[in-house]
């Protein structure tokens, strides 16, 4: 398969048509081989316009990797400048990790399940991702010895507000990601002014959930 040309398309068929205009972005996701982040068995559909299933965790969660267009707007909305510490929430096998160290000066990744962590950070080695680190620990907890961070990004749905990770942002900082019950969700974007929070929704999508964060029918906190 020629996996440029697929890159290539996914560009110019999926992320651009869905307004992701930022350079940057558009030329990391054309750089670096999506296919590398997925088990071999899968590689052929590494760039459908679809979330796609990695497998299962130790915990027995079934992990994906978010479609492009979602991920390429989560990145967008959030503003990635070259200047920023970025924490990345549940890398699974890196490449949200890879994408985001080619936009910010310094990513932290952090990914609780042992063997995703050592894929994801064989991943980074072999992608020279030299400013990007994975660590263990609880998605919900993120990563405070690192913090405060400018930008921090979640892999997947969550339906509780992300206080824990909120409190590690700087003063302006963003974090983002899809908020909602599994058929009314959309892009939420976190910005932090002094000791105020607020937020604003985006794109409806539907996305899986990100392992780590409660999942119920209640009425979600706002």
């Amino acid at each position: 398969m020629d996996f440029d040309r697929a890159r290539r398309n996914m560009i110019e068929s999926q992320v651009r048509p869905g307004g992701v205009m930022d350079l940057r972005l558009l030329a990391a996701m054309e750089e670096l081989p999506r296919e590398r982040f997925v088990p071999e068995e899968r590689r052929a559909l590494a760039y459908v316009d679809e979330d796609l299933f990695i497998g299962e965790d130790a915990s027995g969660a079934k992990r994906w990797l978010m479609e492009p267009l979602t991920f390429a707007r989560m990145l967008q909305l959030a503003e990635v400048d070259p200047a920023d510490c970025v924490l990345d929430v549940g890398c699974a096998t890196g490449y949200s990790t890879a994408v985001l160290s080619r936009l910010a000066q310094s990513v932290i990744a952090v990914e609780q399940d042992e063997e995703l962590r050592r894929q994801a950070s064989d991943n980074l080695e072999a992608l020279e991702c030299v400013n990007a680190a994975v660590m263990p620990g609880e998605h919900a907890k993120g990563f405070s010895r690192e913090a405060p961070y400018d930008v921090i990004v979640l892999n997947g749905r969550i339906e509780e507000r992300p206080q824990v990770l909120l409190e590690q942002l700087k003063d302006l900082g963003r974090l983002v990601c899809v908020y909602g019950p599994p058929h009314a969700a959309r892009i939420r974007l976190y910005t932090r002014r002094g000791k105020v929070v607020s937020h604003a929704d985006h794109h409806d999508c539907a996305v899986p959930p990100l392992p780590g964060f409660a999942s119920s029918d209640e009425v979600l906190a706002f």
